[in-house]
């Protein structure tokens, strides 16, 4: 037998992330909706922190979505862009800042993560806040290639994306079956893509751990990367030996690696 490679798989096509989808299954859509665009969700909020954005740097929101993280960018005095797959996403993003009377230097694009629209050596930060997951491996080399070749010698590259992949893997199935043994079962079906959003079975295609985000990042000639879990409050009215058991997953070394749910990381582009 001939070693052959793998055949590359079929990118998601951009129409299946329509308006309805940024506005009913993406991240964030609910604080959104309620503040058009001024508020960010707890998570994206994080992630924007982690960033470290001043004024005067130029920043690219890739994979921008509605809009919000490019409006706060712009508030701080940087030169701020987007750019995503999707024209609905574009236009969502453009009608935000059009209401955005303290926008400085912007700009929207649609473009493919693949093939960025801009120059070497330009960017101060490039943001992917829950887009690798939306990637194919060989999509995401190909991404992280040309994020590296527009971030300026200094920048970094910030990434949140959800869920871990050990969460899904090995922790999912031991929560499923304890909600099961207490009369939820119905809650959490079999597939953990589907627990919640339920499109996430169609456009979640490549969901990140920590040692594979550090591998992707420096195979890609990303250094000093950083990456690490965290997970969202959890405000549950449950019985004390349950609260027990969910700080100990939570919090205790190595359970935590596998029951916290978010990756973050960055990486720096040094030359």
């Amino acid at each position: 037998m001939t070693n052959q490679q793998a055949p590359q798989q079929t990118p998601i096509p951009p129409d299946r992330y329509d308006e309805a989808y940024f506005l009913t299954a993406c991240e964030g859509y609910e604080e959104f909706i309620q503040s058009e665009g001024e508020h960010l969700s707890r998570r994206l909020k994080q992630a924007f922190e982690f960033a470290d954005v001043e004024r005067g740097m130029r920043v690219l929101d890739l994979g921008c979505g509605r809009g919000e993280i490019v409006r706060h960018v712009a508030r701080l005095g940087a030169h701020s862009f987007g750019i995503d797959y999707s024209w609905a996403a574009v236009t969502l993003s453009r009608r935000i800042m059009e209401r955005e009377p303290s926008a400085g230097a912007h700009g929207l694009a649609q473009s493919d993560a693949k093939r960025l629209p801009f120059r070497d050596n330009v960017f101060d930060r490039v943001l992917l806040f829950d887009v690798v997951e939306h990637l194919h491996p060989w999509e995401l080399d190909i991404c992280l290639g040309e994020v590296r070749r527009t971030l300026k010698p200094g920048g970094q590259v910030v990434i949140h994306t959800a869920p871990n992949r050990w969460y899904d893997v090995y922790a999912y199935p031991i929560v499923r079956q304890v909600r099961r043994l207490m009369g939820q079962g119905d809650r959490y079906p079999a597939n953990p893509r589907a627990l919640n959003v339920t499109i996430n079975t169609e456009v979640h295609v490549n969901e990140q751990d920590i040692l594979r985000l550090r591998r992707v990042l420096s195979k890609n000639g990303f250094s000093r990367v950083k990456v690490w879990l965290d997970t969202p409050p959890q405000h549950r009215a449950e019985s004390t030996l349950m609260s027990m058991l969910r700080h100990i997953a939570f919090n205790w070394i190595p359970f935590a690696w596998f029951f916290e749910r978010e990756v973050f990381a960055i990486g720096a582009k040094l030359d």
